[in-house]
């Protein structure tokens, strides 16, 4: 699969590709939830707090496109590389809901931002258990529907580098979430003046990456213009992947394309 797909703002698997899992569920699933007014205002409304009043990076739509395409990114080429999910497996559902968990939790894990941009993954439980309870029931029964909601809550909170996920896909959500660091994510609050150094590090990054890899299933490749984008990569995106349980199932490779004399940092590995 292209990279070009992690920019869609409609994930679609490929149905011609050689997938070992079904995808149907979740695309259907994602029709749904894309065509639904109540959703679509909370990704508007989540983003006034943390960049209109705490002058923090985009948390809205874009963010949530990106998030939402690069987790099934990451879960697609974790079960190219025979990765065991455990999540879906766990309650007894079926592999086609392990996208499924992946996307939607993608898809709402930050609407507590409406609250508050602090604890923001806390006050998220409770607003996406109330979307869950309305949406889950158009696609399972309800035993399955509690199974999957507590599943992508459980994904939703461990976005949080203050809870450990006990699934894979919940490490998929929190991974993803870091992912999310090239410069264009830092242009509101920077075009407002925003030199903070979450934004300033942000727009050292010019391009993410995601790929098979050759010892591990994935393979994650940053471009950076200069060596302030370090801050994303050694700081934030380590955090993320630290405890994430697919740890040593990535590799992530950043490179300083800036061209600088005296270059403080050409090559970070994680």
């Amino acid at each position: 699969m292209s990279d070009a797909t992690q920019s869609d703002s409609r994930y679609r698997y490929d149905p011609t590709a050689d997938h070992a899992f079904p995808d149907e569920r979740v695309n259907r699933v994602l029709e749904f939830v894309e065509d639904d007014e109540e959703i679509t205002a909370y990704l508007e409304a989540q983003n006034v707090n943390p960049v209109m009043r705490k002058g923090y990076n985009d948390h809205g739509t874009k963010h949530i496109e990106i998030v939402r395409n690069r987790a099934l990114r990451l879960y697609d080429l974790l079960k190219r590389g025979d990765v065991r999910f455990n999540g879906a497996s766990d309650q007894g559902l079926d592999e086609a809901d392990e996208a499924v968990i992946v996307a939607l939790a993608a898809t709402i894990h930050d609407i507590g931002h409406v609250v508050h941009r602090d604890s923001h993954a806390y006050y998220s439980i409770p607003l996406a258990a109330d979307l869950l309870d309305r949406v889950l029931p158009e696609f399972y029964d309800v035993p399955d529907a509690v199974r999957m909601k507590s599943e992508i809550l459980h994904a939703i909170l461990c976005h949080h580098t203050e809870e450990d996920p006990l699934t894979t896909e919940a490490g998929v959500i929190r991974v993803a979430d870091g992912l999310d660091m090239e410069h264009g994510r830092s242009r509101l609050p920077y075009e407002r003046g925003g030199r903070g150094i979450n934004t300033i590090s942000s727009q050292a990054i010019e391009r993410v990456t995601l790929d098979e890899g050759t010892d591990v299933p994935v393979l994650v490749e940053i471009e950076m213009r200069n060596a302030a984008g370090v801050y994303q990569v050694d700081n934030l995106l380590k955090e993320k992947l630290h405890r994430s349980g697919i740890e040593d199932d990535v590799r992530i490779v950043a490179l300083n394309t800036g061209g600088e004399d005296n270059q403080l940092v050409e090559r970070i590995e994680l």
